[in-house]
């Protein structure tokens, strides 16, 4: 059993890393500076599709990994 929440963790971790990589950059050196500024003063149209579905998937895949994490901490302690 907890062989199998292991290869779940890293299912999970892998995943992860791939949504972050996935999202986009919220400044982008100094252009991201200076824009960001007036992104913030004026308000920002932001493209919701794929953003906001990769946003709601990291939030998913976050909750995933942690509460299997808490789990194979539990199942390996015991």
């Amino acid at each position: 059993m907890a062989i199998a929440f292991k290869i779940v963790l890293v299912i999970f971790a892998l995943a992860l890393i791939a949504v972050v990589l996935l999202q986009k950059g919220k400044s982008a050196g100094l252009s991201g500076a200076i824009s960001g500024g007036a992104e913030h003063l004026f308000g920002k149209t932001k493209a919701r599709g794929l953003d906001l579905f990769l946003q709601r998937l990291t939030i998913v895949v976050a909750a995933g990994f942690f509460i299997t994490a808490l789990v194979v901490a539990y199942l390996v302690k015991v």
